[in-house]
């Protein structure tokens, strides 16, 4: 083998090396995110909860402990919606149930869609918060101008560490874009109409007809 053919043969195990890290680099992007939320779910760190409801379990109030609950609420820029809740901030004990107000209004004469995306503030309180019942489980939508009033239920478990004395409750809303999607499905189905020679006749006999 010559020096040519040594240079092409190294060449070539440079290319089939790089796009190996490459496609091995593009993997672990694509898993790292499902990951991450496995582990946040797992071990409360960046305040990720669960979007799931839970029981609640019938334990011993601790009335020797007070708690306050805070709860901050943040709009988007891209939904013109208000979010406010009935109180700022509540003293509860752990084991106790406590239900609070979250009004949603949407200040547009259209109809929307938006979700409120939860966030717990110290991480390790994550697993102590128990949401029996929360808007945030599913997405909202609103009517132009229409104001929406849902409880968030929850409970603080016993086993709330003895540092914590204050939890922060944080929900953003984001928009959720089904104008789009319902745009693009009509879009699908009158192009299927409109290529039915049957629905085709039909449309210009109603169209006849009209005239």
């Amino acid at each position: 083998m010559d020096s040519r053919e040594q240079n092409q043969a190294g060449v070539r195990q440079t290319v089939i090396r790089t796009l190996a890290v490459l496609v091995g680099m593009f993997a672990f992007a694509f898993a790292l995110v499902p990951l991450y939320d496995v582990f946040c779910q797992i071990t409360g760190i960046n305040g990720k909860v669960d979007a799931t409801a839970q029981s609640i379990v019938h334990e011993e109030v601790d009335e020797s402990r007070y708690i306050n609950v805070q709860f901050i609420t943040r709009g988007s820029p891209g939904l013109p919606w208000q979010m406010s809740v009935e109180m700022h901030q509540m003293s509860v004990h752990p084991g106790q149930t406590a239900e609070v107000d979250f009004t949603f209004t949407n200040n547009s004469q259209n109809e929307s869609w938006g979700q409120a995306v939860p966030s717990v503030s110290p991480s390790n309180a994550t697993r102590h918060l128990r949401k029996v019942s929360c808007f945030c489980f599913e997405e909202q939508q609103l009517q132009g101008n229409e104001r929406l009033t849902i409880p968030l239920v929850f409970q603080l478990a016993r086993d709330l560490p003895a540092d914590i004395n204050t939890i922060t409750l944080v929900y953003t809303l984001y928009p959720i874009e089904r104008a789009i999607q319902t745009v693009s499905l009509n879009n699908m189905i009158n192009h299927g109409v409109k290529n039915d020679p049957k629905n085709e006749a039909k449309n210009n006999n109603a169209a006849g007809e009209a005239i």
